[in-house]
């Protein structure tokens, strides 16, 4: 009779293969829009050629990453039938038969914990630790008063650890008509960013007690779970806001100083937004113009339940978007051109060793982000206009 041990290490391995693989195709087609769209930027036949070539290699790129995934996606498959019969005529897993997948895989992680690293059957492993899978990282519950900017961002999955990625900056360029049989009249070049990207480890501390790994009938995996979203999520922030800070500094003053920024500082083509600090939007709540009329707008269909001239405020911690309580600072302009997520995607636990406290289970995970559009935003210090003024 086939070992489910064995079944199950092998449909990891593919499982694990099939994610590298998405990954790459999803580059791939990325790749495949970028090219196309350089295309009316073209002016000369050696660039028109080079182009050509380049379309091709990577159309025969996309053609063979989709047949693998295809070929692993039948080879998972059928590993999970040959996993499911396998259950089936073990009696001893009798119990487990009909548990769905995520479960099993819950529980083989709280075999991980519980045996300090010793079981590691019925989960993906990376770099010696328990790889944890998107779907048992979703939260119970959405976290209270908490903003997760990566959701006003760029997110690009990744899925090498450095590398360089062209974006198409925005442009100004537009299309003109041209008579029937006309030869093409000469089109705005697209501005390509090449940017590069390092992806950095980011590891904490998972707070699970010896008292919780004895306790045989504790969710020990729904505990890591709330903890490395909560984890995961305060060091993107944190690391989102240190590019914002990066954004060309300027000083604003007044009513006048923000409708001004508003009117003159971006182009049409921005997605403008504020990301301000709790002490900021106090003082714009504040702000009434000659006529009585508060700045700020209702609209309950954002989170900070305002908007200025249209233009949604989304209110951070004052030492996030600043560095201490009472900054008034923000980061005004569209956040998605600005900067961009290069995201691994993985969250892990791995037990590793500690000089006072033994063995401590950590977590990972892994990301950068990097400033793209420089034009794109500003980093604003706000001032109160003068009295009388």
């Amino acid at each position: 009779m086939p070992n489910p041990l064995l079944i199950g290490a092998k449909l990891n391995m593919k499982r694990n293969s099939l994610s590298t693989v998405e990954g790459k195709l999803t580059e791939l087609l990325a790749k495949r829009s970028e090219l196309d769209a350089s295309i009316e930027g073209i002016d000369n036949e050696e660039d028109l050629a080079a182009l050509e070539a380049s379309i091709k290699e990577n159309d025969e790129d996309i053609t063979s990453t989709e047949e693998e995934k295809t070929t692993l996606t039948e080879e998972i498959e059928e590993l999970e039938k040959e996993l499911e019969s396998s259950n089936r005529k073990s009696p001893d897993k009798g119990a487990k038969r009909n548990m769905p997948k995520q479960n099993e895989t819950r529980e083989a992680i709280n075999a991980y914990v519980r045996s300090k690293d010793q079981t590691r059957a019925g989960f993906t492993s990376v770099e010696g630790g328990a790889l944890i899978p998107e779907e048992l990282l979703a939260p119970k519950k959405e976290l209270v008063d908490t903003v997760d900017l990566t959701q006003y961002i760029r997110t690009l999955p990744v899925n090498r650890g450095s590398g360089k990625y062209p974006i198409i900056k925005k442009s100004n360029g537009k299309m003109v008509s041209v008579a029937e049989l006309a030869k093409n009249p000469e089109l705005a070049k697209p501005t390509f960013e090449e940017v590069t990207y390092d992806i950095t480890t980011y590891r904490g501390y998972i707070p699970v007690s010896q008292e919780v790994i004895d306790d045989a009938d504790y969710d020990i995996t729904g505990l890591i779970a709330e903890d490395i979203k909560d984890q995961d999520l305060n060091t993107k922030n944190a690391q989102i806001a240190a590019i914002f800070k990066s954004a060309t500094a300027k000083v604003v003053t007044g009513l006048d100083g923000v409708v001004t920024l508003l009117n003159t500082g971006f182009k049409n083509v921005y997605n403008v937004k504020f990301y301000v600090s709790s002490s900021l939007f106090n003082q714009l709540d504040l702000l009434k113009d000659k006529n009585g009329r508060y700045l700020l707008q209702d609209d309950i269909t954002v989170a900070s339940g305002k908007r200025i001239k249209s233009k949604e405020v989304v209110v951070l911690d004052d030492d996030i978007i600043g560095t201490k309580a009472g900054d008034l600072v923000g980061f005004v302009g569209d956040a998605k051109e600005f900067c961009t997520l290069f995201n691994r995607k993985q969250a892990s636990v791995k037990w590793i060793d500690n000089d006072i406290y033994g063995q401590l289970l950590a977590g990972f995970v892994r990301f950068d982000v990097k400033k793209v559009d420089s034009q794109a935003g500003y980093y604003i210090t706000y001032t109160a206009a003068p009295a009388g003024a």
